[in-house]
């Protein structure tokens, strides 16, 4: 229990901090103390509505709407896919899923800086990176990277990211509920278990946001890189060599 709170603290600050990386870590974690289902359902309530704060706060700050629109649309057609797959799937496909998408968010951030994308080129592509954002997010728990690496590739300004990214969120958090339901994932305890998970990181995210002003965004990278690398390596060895 200590440990899931100190994590949901932990994303509280990165997630006021840089706009995202409250799924990136929290999944990871509650994958290796728990399981996939319950990581993903727990952070439902935190995805909607702290990205809805965000993109109220950051409304005068988006990309066009056509954009946005269809990139969100596309994700909210991948979560539908990757919620059958969180049913379909065995646990352990699912935990080395989760370890998958850990180890390609972290290639992708080692080697972003020479991955730039123009408005035109990202528009040709918003589509599919959308509908794999969704269904990553919808399967592994985090759609990272696919939808924050691509937004990221455009080089766009600090405001400009949080508030679109947020707006993505939003959307497909917004069709993964009714499919967690469905699928009988997310229960009356965790659901409530997900509005204490809020709790702590709306507590935490003023800490980050005044720590994002003042602190160089590498060192929270930096930060994240380390623990998922082991996390990850955590997962894998759990899944493959003591299951």
């Amino acid at each position: 229990m200590l440990i899931a709170l100190l994590t949901l603290l932990a994303a509280g600050i990165i997630k006021g901090a840089i706009g995202s990386g409250v799924p990136v870590l929290v999944v990871p974690v509650f994958t290796m103390l728990y399981d996939v289902k319950l990581a993903i359902a727990v952070l439902v309530v935190p995805n909607l509505l702290s990205n809805l704060l965000q993109v109220w706060q950051y409304r005068r700050h988006l990309l066009p709407i056509r954009f946005l629109a269809a990139f969100s649309i596309a994700g909210a057609l991948g979560i539908i896919l990757g919620t059958w797959g969180l049913v379909v799937l065995s646990p352990k496909l699912l935990s080395l899923g989760v370890a998958g998408a850990i180890v390609l968010y972290l290639i992708i951030k080692l080697t972003r800086r020479r991955l730039v994308l123009s408005y035109a080129l990202a528009s040709r592509i918003v589509i599919p990176v959308g509908l794999l954002g969704g269904i990553l997010q919808g399967a592994a728990g985090m759609s990272a990277p696919a939808s924050i690496t691509f937004l990221n590739a455009m080089k766009l300004e600090r405001p400009v990211f949080i508030g679109s990214i947020s707006v993505f969120f939003v959307t497909i958090t917004c069709v993964q509920i009714p499919a967690l339901l469905k699928a009988d994932i997310l229960t009356m305890q965790r659901s409530l278990y997900s509005v204490i998970a809020l709790g702590i990181i709306l507590m935490a995210m003023p800490l980050g946001a005044y720590l994002g002003n003042r602190m160089p965004h590498r060192w929270f990278d930096n930060l994240i890189m380390l623990l998922l690398t082991g996390i990850a390596l955590k997962i894998i060895i759990d899944t493959l060599l003591l299951s």
